[in-house]
């Protein structure tokens, strides 16, 4: 995930080589002789792998997960992080362990650009109605209920957590601007996109060593969600599955938006989730960054801005409206040995108790409905963001949130939409060439 683009794919390919190294270390269950029957076999504890991507706290489920191995001596869930990159890195070796029958954990995450390619191949699955988990249909809204139901109406995946969408700004920059810090004046300082470049502009007048934007993919993804509402909630896919990245005008309103931010001058040229762009907020090179709920923890996290930047940070509405970027859902892979182990695992973490565990730890957004009433979730204050009421900012507008459809080969389109996107920002495509070079590699992507 590299600004340059050649060097993304390259760096993608060796993490995805290492990956498959090490599929020793990460396979399906833990690697212990059958139960025959005997006491001490019966005895030992079965050991449930969880592989998870994404960034600072990723799926946020560390104090989730000791809280169940606290109290389980049955089932211990071990989590196994394997690469920030989802479409780059994570989802290219999953298929492959899926496909092979061998690699996968006994639960794996998958996001949301991967569900269209995992609802197509129900063979890959578990039943999760085997084991009783059809019963939760009630607890998640029916877009993201029926994310996780096969072509053929097996349940194998539940919903983790929802995007949302907001907008986190540095304080303390905004202050040294000039600008109103109050994270409601700085909310109206941008009703439009229009009025984000004009203050945009004004920040880059009065500070000189930072610029106002990561990058271009961000908010060209924040960008894209929020004109899918006005084409039938699609981007890169009809309905039918057909590519209408050429036809659709959501995709290039989004993409002129990226190209206008970067010929501003307005973006520190930072492609997310890679190394250099988390040395940036660390560095104080950007101020500002388009923040679904589940941002809140990447840019929290140690490996991002860290412990040094608490209360630094702050969250305010995002220009435009709302939108929905993002979100997860868990599923067992149909080569796991203890599928039902791993189902039970699967439903405490997709649950009440694991969702609002994961909410007040790392900021994701639950998709689950009892989750998102919860007390904890629903009065909640991010300390790390400057006691932002999270709670409210995201609950608000959970009920209300429209799910964009994503085709079969969504992830595939949509790394190969990115890494354009960025090379307008580095310079190693041209302004005028981008766009077709955008069209043509999402053809090839599509395949």
């Amino acid at each position: 995930m590299m600004h340059n683009s050649r060097r993304g794919r390259l760096l993608a390919l060796a993490a995805v080589t290492t990956l498959a190294l090490g599929v020793t270390a990460a396979c399906g269950s833990d690697d212990k002789p059958a139960d025959n029957g005997g006491s001490a076999a019966a005895a030992e504890p079965v050991t449930i792998k969880v592989q998870t991507f994404g960034g600072g706290k990723n799926f946020g489920y560390k104090e989730a997960i000791d809280k169940w191995n606290a109290s389980h001596k049955d089932i211990i869930i071990k989590e196994e992080h394997l690469t920030d990159q989802f479409e780059q890195v994570y989802w290219p070796q999953m298929i492959q362990w899926l496909q092979s029958g061998t690699g996968a954990g006994d639960v794996v995450g998958i996001d949301e650009g991967g569900m269209g390619l995992a609802k197509a191949h129900p063979e890959w699955w578990a039943d999760l109605g085997e084991y009783g988990l059809k019963d939760r249909q009630a607890n998640f809204a029916s877009w993201k209920w029926d994310g996780g139901v096969a072509a053929d109406g097996k349940v194998f995946g539940l919903g983790t957590d929802i995007g949302g969408m907001s907008l986190c700004y540095r304080r303390d920059l905004f202050e040294k601007a000039g600008l109103p810090a109050d994270r409601d004046e700085v909310s109206k300082l941008w009703p439009t996109w229009d009025d984000f470049v004009k203050v945009g502009k004004e920040f880059q007048a009065k500070v000189k060593d930072t610029k106002f934007v990561d990058g271009t993919n961000t908010l060209f993804n924040v960008v894209a969600v929020q004109e899918a509402a006005k084409s039938g909630n699609v981007t890169y896919f009809d309905k039918d599955n057909n590519l209408i990245v050429d036809k659709n005008p959501a995709v290039k309103t989004a993409y002129d938006f990226a190209a206008k931010i970067s010929q501003e001058g307005l973006t520190a040229k930072l492609r997310n989730f890679t190394d250099e762009w988390k040395t940036g907020m660390k560095k104080s090179q950007f101020a500002t960054l388009g923040c679904p709920a589940w941002m809140l923890g990447v840019v929290s996290g140690d490996d991002a801005a860290g412990p040094d930047f608490k209360g630094k940070w702050d969250v305010a509405a995002v220009p435009g409206g709302g939108g929905n970027w993002g979100g997860s859902w868990l599923a067992v892979p149909k080569q796991s040995k203890h599928p039902k182990e791993a189902a039970a695992v699967l439903d405490y973490l997709t649950g009440q108790e694991g969702e609002v565990s994961v909410f007040t730890y790392a900021g994701n957004m639950p998709s689950n409905s009892l989750a998102q009433q919860d007390p904890a979730v629903q009065s909640a204050k991010n300390e790390y963001f400057n006691d932002a009421p999270v709670g409210d900012i995201f609950a608000k507008s959970a009920s209300s949130l429209q799910p964009v459809f994503l085709g079969v080969k969504h992830a595939q389109v949509k790394n190969a939409i990115e890494s354009v996107v960025s090379a307008i920002d580095d310079g190693s495509v041209p302004y005028a060439q981008g766009w077709q070079k955008l069209v043509d590699d999402a053809v090839k992507a599509a395949g």
